[in-house]
């Protein structure tokens, strides 16, 4: 199988862009990624792009060429870019294409998203009831996680405050304004024990990558960063997952638990070698949840590594360097691309005030969605 590198990355700022649409963030970052690879839009011989908001990918073509590449669109919740990327690595590593170009975006409206039950096969009883506000599933979710594993609620605190720290340092994020823990823990009760700043919020953004075959990536870029593993899985019966209607008795590893050991395996990567994290943190329940999730650690010690300052930018595991959600806010179609835009910046060594020390050389992402589903990469150079 032919191996897969990223070399031209691209972004649009996260935030509120008035007067901009989606589609115009994205052909922004479209033509920095093509920039920074070094090749135009008439090189590309593929393309997979989605979004929930702003509009169909494929007709991005308009501004960025009508060159008739196969331009497909994909859609798949907040794993949209994980999606996408993962369709762009199957269509190099088969062979079928050497360079093409990923692109993810999103321009949401102010307020909560607003999901239709039927969308997921549920009754429209279900929202009636409430149980669609998503900030309620991810409340129980970590009010038994916390008990299960005797964490205290108070790093809950931690996660987000280290999250508007990281943003403080990115310019690219929403959000880039320090927040103490006093006024996270005082700020309004959403969906206990869960406060408005531990949650991110829908908003706007693009990010763009050019992918290529790895033995011909040094054409491109002196500094390639090499898709090294790709996974995807969706729930099985017993795992508990947002827009779940009902619980089962019996348990079951959720979609991430099987995505990420499906990543590590096909790079050959151990979770203890990883240099830098990017994880989905809808909340800061979801941070801290998937950090055990992933292998990144076991269940139970996130508290002594919060408190040791280990997932800071300068700990042995940093995790979200960039801000993550909570930082950059969720524009459903380009969160996963954010998370490997991140990794590719800190693995050039290119991140600037957020770049992590030491050299980083091997970088991990995931990202989670409803109605159940995770994708994963593995990122090396």
């Amino acid at each position: 199988m032919t191996e897969v590198a990223i070399v031209g990355i691209g972004i649009h700022r996260f935030g509120r862009t008035d007067r901009v649409s989606g589609r115009a963030q994205a052909v922004h970052a479209a033509r920095e990624a093509l920039r920074d690879a070094g090749v135009s839009f008439s090189d590309m011989g593929f393309a997979f792009g989605g979004s929930h908001s702003a509009g169909d990918a494929d007709t991005l073509v308009s501004e960025l060429g009508l060159t008739g590449l196969p331009f497909i669109n994909v859609y798949n919740g907040c794993a949209t870019g994980g999606s996408a990327l993962i369709a762009a690595d199957a269509a190099i590593r088969s062979g079928q294409h050497d360079i093409g170009i990923v692109i993810g975006f999103d321009k949401h409206p102010r307020g909560a998203f607003n999901t239709d039950p039927a969308e997921h096969g549920i009754g429209s009883w279900y929202g009636e009831t409430g149980l669609m506000v998503t900030t309620q599933f991810f409340g129980m979710k970590i009010q038994r996680y916390l008990h299960e594993h005797d964490i205290d609620p108070g790093v809950l605190v931690r996660i987000a405050e280290k999250a508007f720290r990281n943003g403080a340092r990115n310019p690219m994020a929403w959000r880039r304004k320090e927040i103490s823990a006093a006024e996270i823990a005082a700020a309004p009760m959403i969906s206990h024990p869960l406060t408005q700043y531990m949650y991110c919020s829908p908003g706007e953004g693009a990010v763009a990558l050019v992918l290529c075959r790895a033995d011909k990536a040094r054409e491109y870029t002196g500094r390639p960063v090499f898709l090294s593993g790709a996974a995807f899985r969706s729930r099985r019966y017993g795992s508990f997952e947002v827009f779940s209607p009902w619980i089962a008795a019996e348990r079951a590893d959720s979609p991430t638990v099987e995505a990420s050991r499906a990543v590590f395996e096909a790079a050959g990567v151990d979770p203890s070698e990883v240099d830098v994290a990017q994880i989905q943190d809808t909340e800061t329940g979801a941070e801290l949840m998937h950090m055990a999730e992933t292998g990144l650690c076991g269940h139970g010690e996130q508290e002594k590594l919060i408190a040791d300052g280990e997932t800071e930018i300068g700990g042995k595991r940093p995790v979200n360097t960039d801000g993550g959600c909570i930082a950059n806010g969720e524009p459903i179609g380009a969160s996963g691309l954010r998370q490997v835009y991140e990794n590719v910046l800190q693995l050039r060594g290119a991140a600037g005030e957020h770049q992590v020390p030491g050299d980083p050389r091997v970088g991990f992402t995931h990202v989670y969605g409803a109605p159940g589903i995770s994708a994963c990469t593995v990122l090396t150079r």
